[in-house]
């Protein structure tokens, strides 16, 4: 019921089973319709899970590339948690229209690694997580419209937010309230 509604939820930590199926998913709405509006909700904790790295961060980017990737507008609800990468996912929805529930927490801080190995793994490893971390840092302002330099700073430590607070950041735009 709810793909035939043109809704995508992500609901877990972004592994590659959730990965591989968000993005058949949307590719899939975009072939059956390009004008009509996808509505992507998320509740996740983007790559880690209780401070552990349990994903790649190649999981997120997937993600986010083939959102910009299709023609649809997508529209982003955070319906529990968006945190990491996940908002992320949430900041590259449609300008307007992206939202939270009012007992939503966002959360943005910098990649983590889970690396073991040898020096020279170690090294690769590090130079990988700059990377990674300036991908997210470059995502993150375009669709926040705050710059490299405050966003570089900002997630040096995380940042929980309630959804007025991601307001004001840029994360999302507006609070869904109550339709009772």
């Amino acid at each position: 019921f709810l793909f035939k509604e043109r809704i995508v939820y992500l609901g877990m930590t972004l592994v590659p089973s959730v990965t591989e199926l968000l993005v058949a998913e949307l590719l899939y709405l975009q072939f059956e319709d390009p004008q009509k509006p996808i509505y992507f909700y998320i509740n996740s904790t983007g790559t880690a899970k209780e401070g552990d790295k349990m994903a790649y961060d190649a999981e997120a980017f997937a993600i986010y590339d083939t959102m910009s990737y299709v023609k649809n507008p997508l529209y982003t609800v955070c319906v529990g948690t968006a945190w990491g990468e996940a908002a992320m996912l949430l900041a590259a929805g449609e300008k307007g229209h992206r939202a939270a529930l009012p007992s939503s927490t966002i959360m943005i801080k910098e990649p983590i690694a889970a690396k073991r190995g040898q020096a020279s793994d170690l090294d690769l490893a590090r130079l990988e997580l700059r990377e990674v971390r300036d991908e997210v840092v470059k995502t993150l302002s375009k669709h926040t419209e705050r710059t490299i330099q405050q966003i570089s700073e900002d997630i040096r430590r995380p940042i929980y937010m309630k959804p007025e607070r991601a307001i004001e950041f840029g994360i999302i735009d507006k609070v869904l309230e109550d339709s009772f």
